[in-house]
């Protein structure tokens, strides 16, 4: 088991209640792959960078977990493809 971090931003113009189920929609993707979460840190409403798909702000989340080394590209795979997050990166601790 490997320590990761994920830093994902889901989008800012969703209701409260979608970016919370998104959220708890990642953590589950983690479990089934077999890992643990650590820590999930909020980090709430920010500015992006530059504009993503016409929007200028996201719901960023930082979360910590541990999980087999098969488990970031399964999670980039489904991530890429989840309705509501706009960017995410997967990197090792």
């Amino acid at each position: 088991m490997r320590t990761y971090e994920l830093l994902f931003i889901v989008d800012g113009s969703l209701t409260d209640e979608v970016k919370e189920s998104t959220v708890e929609k990642v953590k589950a993707l983690v479990e089934k792959e077999k890992g643990s979460i650590q820590t999930v840190d909020k980090w709430g409403m920010r500015k992006l960078a530059y504009p993503i798909n016409y929007k200028n702000e996201g719901y960023y989340c930082l979360m910590a977990f541990e999980a087999p080394v098969e488990a970031p590209k399964a999670l980039d795979a489904i991530l890429n493809i989840t309705d509501g997050v706009v960017r995410h990166m997967i990197v090792q601790k």
